[in-house]
């Protein structure tokens, strides 16, 4: 890649940082409340009251930590087998491992690219407790669907929310359905971004009450309960052991600011990938699924474009040719069934998963952040279109 390209280089992703968040940030730096506080706790109320539904909101260090609570807080035991989808990062899965449990990976559907509901049916046993779909991109998963297996099978439903927010399913935002509990990630690449963190959500107060023990080494009262209390705040009972697990008022200050722009940046992200759809569709792409209009919305985390499959260009050429053109792409994802652990543990075959396969070695993820200009845009369209024209 030449030195002008490197000097104009359009990364993948960028977060949107205002100088709100940044004066949050600085007035807890300055307040003394740097661990979960104040800001925390105000950042849960809101993040509750924006999704509505009667939820409670627990706010976690990461959507991984989240996804571990919600499996613990429903009693996942050695043994207990959850079913998942092949096609999503390793944390998904890696949560049900860490209770000794059996994460069982099925395909997605193509038309989605989301958990395919007929393989979970296929697979659900005695020893399954839980599904775990995952709203890929940003797109819904068939809610309705997994729902009516879920309870064919008396298993619970954990959503993997990390890239919908806000994500609508049946005219209802993701994180208000009848499922076990939700979890949304709040890293730098996300919708909603802290730098790290994640915020578990749910209508079952035994659920929350296990997940707010457990985010503090199984502490009964929080820091922040600890040394405001007007009586002696000293003490305190472990009943559980728990993990450390918890937000920062520094991370939850970001939050807040985050949080109130969250619709806006969804519509910014809604019009970038209109613009995408428009002018990428001559070339020889299959453009993102979109959920019916009567069905669903899409949060647009991602903005995931698949080679035409008779196109001679191949997915690592193209992503190389962006690179070398100074535009960034990326990959979602390498399939769990490619990955040495899970592909050795579970002696998984790609032949059992197609569509995941198929998805993987022609996909790629496009720029789409509410900080992209026109102009960005332009240059993204019109690198593709040439490395595309090339054949």
């Amino acid at each position: 890649m030449n030195s002008d390209a490197q000097q104009r280089f359009l990364p993948f992703a960028l977060p949107e940082i205002g100088e709100e968040e940044i004066a949050e940030v600085v007035d807890s730096l300055r307040s003394g409340w740097i661990t979960t506080g104040p800001k925390t706790r105000l950042f849960e109320q809101r993040f509750a009251e924006y999704l509505g539904g009667g939820v409670e909101a627990v706010a976690v260090n990461s959507a991984t930590a989240g996804l571990h609570l919600a499996v613990e807080a429903l009693g996942i035991r050695p043994g207990d087998e959850v079913i998942t989808t092949t096609h999503t990062f390793t944390a998904t899965a890696e949560v049900v491992r860490y209770l000794n449990a059996h994460p069982v990976l099925v395909d997605i559907d193509l038309d989605t690219y989301c958990i395919s509901p007929s393989a979970v049916a296929e697979v659900m046993t005695k020893r399954t407790r839980a599904l775990m779909p995952v709203h890929y991109a940003g797109h819904p998963c068939d809610m309705d669907a997994l729902a009516a297996i879920a309870r064919g099978g008396g298993a619970e439903i954990i959503e993997d929310a990390a890239h919908a927010l806000p994500t609508h399913f049946g005219g209802r935002l993701i994180g208000t359905l009848p499922s076990a509990a939700t979890v949304f990630s709040f890293y730098a690449t996300k919708t909603l971004a802290t730098g790290e963190g994640g915020m578990l959500v749910t209508m079952r107060p035994d659920v929350a009450q296990r997940a707010r023990i457990m985010r503090l080494h199984g502490i009964d009262r929080d820091a922040f309960d600890r040394y405001t209390a007007r009586r002696p705040s000293w003490y305190y009972e472990v009943v559980a052991p728990g993990f450390k697990y918890n937000m920062t008022d520094v991370a939850a200050a970001m939050g807040l600011h985050q949080l109130r722009k969250t619709d806006a940046f969804s519509a910014r992200r809604a019009a970038i990938a209109a613009r995408y759809d428009a002018e990428l569709a001559d070339l020889p792409l299959v453009l993102p699924p979109r959920p019916a209009a009567q069905t669903g919305s899409h949060a647009w985390h991602l903005y995931v474009v698949r080679l035409a499959d008779d196109l001679r260009l191949t997915r690592d050429e193209v992503v190389q040719a962006m690179f070398e053109a100074g535009v960034g792409c990326s990959v979602h994802y390498v399939p769990l069934h490619l990955h040495p652990y899970w592909r050795a543990t579970y002696n998984l075959d790609p032949r059992r998963f197609p569509n995941s396969q198929r998805l993987y070695e022609r996909g790629f993820s496009l720029p789409i952040y509410t900080r992209m200009t026109e102009g960005d845009q332009a240059r993204v369209v019109e690198a593709l279109r040439a490395i595309l024209k090339r054949v």
